[in-house]
C-alpha cells in the first residue's frame, strides 16, 4: 500500500508485459544522445555503472530512476547493472517491485533508486536515504508524500529513496524446498544492501558525505531498517538509523517460513519437490496464490518477511538482545499515539461501540497476542475509568499490538547502552471518514515538511509547526548523530528505568514513560513479533 494507507484496497491488474518490461541496462532511464541541447543546463553524474542526467526543479538537482541493480533473476540475490557508455536520462521513476494494489508501473525489474540533491557537487552533505513502508508486501519509493525536494533544501541534505523486491519475489522461502534458492527468503534484504552499496559507492558525485548515511524508514520501512541492523553484509554502510511505526524484534523461523512456502506452492497446484517451477510462473499467479490462508497465524493472507535462514540473516534483529552490529549506531524510534487508528478508524464498524460489542472487535486476528477480550477490557476500565468502548478500542489495539515492538527495541538498546531517541506522534491528522488522531502515517509528511503534498492526511493549524521540529530532528540526526536542534525541547536518550520520551505536537514536551500503565499490562503477556 502507498505510504502503507491501510485502506487502499483497490487491485492493480499486471500485466505480463509490464512484469517483464525494461530488461536492458538503462531500464527506468531514457537513453540522452551525447550531444543533447538539455546536457548544458541539465545536472550529469557519472556512476560506477554509467553517466545519467537529471533535471532542475525548485532549486533541487533531481535523478529518478537511477538503476542500482540489473534486472532481477526470481528468488536470487540481486546483481551489479552491466555497465553504460551513453548518458542515460533519469527524469521518470523506475518500476516497483509486483504487488497486489494500486501502485502503478510495475516489474520484477525494479532496482531503482531516486536522488535529491542541492548540488551534485562537492558538498559532503549528509545523506537522507528513505526505505518504504507497506509491510514486506507493497508500496514503492515514488508516493508523492516521499518526495525529498523540501528535505533536501531545508536540511542542505541529499535525500534517497528507493524500490526493492517485495513479498513472495523478496521473502518467499524455498531454501529447504529445492536446490539453488538458498538466499531467496532474503533477496528483498539484499536487495537494500546493494542499494546501500551504490549510495557508498556514488553518493559523493551527487554532492553526499559516504560516511554520514541516515536511513529512515516508516512501518514496514522501519521493520527492514532494524533487520539491517542484524546483517553482517549492511554493517558500515550506514551510521545513523530513525524508524517511524516500523520495528522487528524477530524475523520469521526457517520452519515457519517453510510451512508458508509450501502453503503458498500448493496454491499454484505445486508440490515442494516442484517448487523450482515458480521460477516460470506468471506474476499474477504468484501474487494471486498469496492469498491463501496463512498456516501459521490462522488468518489473513500469506506473511512474507525476513528469514532467519543463518547466512545473511544469522540471529534475530532484537532477541534476546539488540543486535551488536547495530548498537553503534545513533537510532531514533518513533511510534504514533493512535496507531491502529489508521488500520481501523475508516471501518464504521468500530465507532458507537458498546462494552457488549466492544469485545468482538478485540479479536485475536485484531491483537496480534495471547490475551482474551474480556481481559484487556476490565484492564482499561480499571486503569481508564472513563475512557469510551471507541477509545480502548484504539488504544489497546495499539499498545498491545503495534506499540510493543517499539517498546521491547528501545529497551534492549537502552538496555545496552546504546544511544536512542524516542517519540510519539500526539499531533493529530485526520482520516477519509472524518476521525481525527496521531494515526498510523500521520508522520510521514511532518518528517519530509510534505504536509502539503498529495495525500498528506497530517494538515492544517499547526502542522507545519510540528514539521518543522521534527523534520530538523531527523536532519540534525543525519547530520551530527543527535536530534536535538533549538527548535525542540531538550531531547534526553531514552534509559531504564525513566523511559524518556518525545511528545511530538505543536507544543512538545518530554515525558518519563508516557502510557506506564497501558505498557505494564501488556509487558505481561509474551510477545513475539506479528507473522514471524
Amino acid at each position: 500500500m502507498r505510504a502503507d494507507h491501510a485502506n487502499k484496497d483497490a487491485r492493480a491488474t499486471i500485466s505480463r508485459r509490464a512484469a517483464l518490461a525494461g530488461m536492458g541496462a538503462g531500464a527506468g532511464l531514457t537513453l540522452m544522445p551525447r550531444t543533447s541541447a538539455a546536457a548544458g543546463s541539465d545536472p550529469r553524474v557519472r556512476t560506477t555503472a554509467g553517466p545519467v542526467t537529471g533535471f532542475r526543479e525548485g532549486g533541487v538537482q533531481v535523478f529518478k530512476g537511477v538503476r542500482y541493480g540489473a534486472p532481477t533473476q526470481r528468488f536470487q540475490p540481486p546483481r551489479r547493472p552491466t555497465p553504460w557508455r551513453d548518458p542515460v536520462r533519469a527524469t521518470t521513476f523506475g518500476a516497483a517491485s509486483p504487488q497486489r494494489g494500486a501502485e502503478p508501473h510495475q516489474s520484477e525489474d525494479c532496482l531503482f533508486l531516486n536522488v535529491w540533491t542541492p548540488a551534485a557537487d562537492t558538498g559532503r552533505r549528509p545523506v537522507m536515504v528513505y526505505i518504504h513502508g507497506g509491510a514486506y508486501s507493497g508500496g514503492s519509493g515514488s508516493d508523492p508524500l516521499y518526495d525529498g525536494a523540501r528535505l533536501a533544501t531545508r536540511g542542505d541534505v541529499v535525500v534517497v529513496t528507493l524500490n526493492h523486491r517485495l513479498n513472495v519475489f523478496g521473502y518467499a522461502y524455498l531454501a529447504r524446498l529445492a536446490p539453488g534458492f538458498e538466499d531467496s527468503g532474503n533477496v528483498g534484504q539484499l536487495d537494500l544492501i546493494q542499494a546501500l552499496e551504490w549510495v557508498r559507492d556514488n553518493i559523493a558525485a551527487f554532492g553526499g558525505d559516504p560516511s554520514r548515511v541516515m536511513l529512515f524508514g516508516q512501518s514496514g520501512g522501519g521493520a527492514k531498517i532494524a533487520t539491517l541492523m542484524a546483517m553482517p553484509a549492511a554493517q558500515g554502510l550506514f551510521h545513523r538509523a530513525a524508524t517511524m511505526s516500523g520495528q522487528q524484534v524477530t524475523a520469521s523461523g526457517p520452519l515457519n517460513a517453510t510451512t508458508r512456502a509450501t502453503t503458498w506452492l500448493k496454491a499454484l497446484g505445486l508440490t515442494p519437490d516442484r517448487a523450482a517451477e515458480a521460477t516460470t510462473l506468471s506474476v499474477e499467479r504468484l501474487l494471486d496464490a498469496q492469498t491463501a490462508e496463512d498456516p501459521i497465524l490462522g488468518f489473513g493472507g500469506l506473511y512474507f518477511g525476513p528469514v532467519l535462514d543463518f547466512r545473511s540473516l544469522p540471529r534475530h534483529p532484537f532477541y534476546p538482545d539488540a543486535a551488536p552490529q547495530g548498537r553503534s549506531i545513533s537510532m531514533i524510534i518513533g511510534n504514533t499515539r493512535d496507531e491502529t487508528l489508521g488500520f481501523m478508524g475508516n471501518d464504521p464498524k468500530n465507532v458507537g461501540l458498546t462494552w457488549d460489542t466492544l469485545a468482538a472487535r478485540l479479536s485475536p486476528g485484531v491483537m496480534r497476542i495471547d490475551i482474551t477480550p474480556e481481559a484487556v477490557i476490565a484492564g482499561y476500565r480499571a486503569m481508564h475509568p472513563d475512557w469510551s468502548p471507541d477509545r480502548i478500542l484504539i488504544a489497546a489495539t495499539t499498545a498491545g499490538r503495534s506499540w510493543r515492538g517499539a517498546v521491547i527495541e528501545a529497551e534492549e538498546r537502552a538496555k545496552a547502552g546504546a544511544p536512542a531517541w524516542v517519540y510519539q506522534l500526539d499531533f493529530p491528522g485526520q482520516l477519509a471518514s472524518g476521525r481525527s488522531g496521531a494515526f498510523h502515517t500521520a508522520d510521514i509528511p511532518l518528517v519530509f515538511d510534505n504536509v502539503r503534498a498529495e495525500g498528506s492526511r497530517t494538515h492544517g493549524p499547526g502542522a507545519q509547526s510540528v514539521s518543522d521540529q521534527i523534520s530538523d530532528a531527523f536532519i540534525a540526526l543525519a547530520r551530527d548523530g543527535d536530534p536535538n536542534h533549538p527548535g525542540l525541547p531538550r531531547w534526553d536518550r531514552y534509559t531504564l528505568p525513566r523511559r524518556q520520551t518525545m511528545l511530538i505536537d505543536v507544543r512538545s514536551s518530554m515525558a518519563d514513560d508516557p502510557r506506564g500503565d497501558e505498557r505494564a499490562f501488556f509487558s505481561a503477556i509474551p510477545y513475539v513479533q506479528p507473522g514471524t
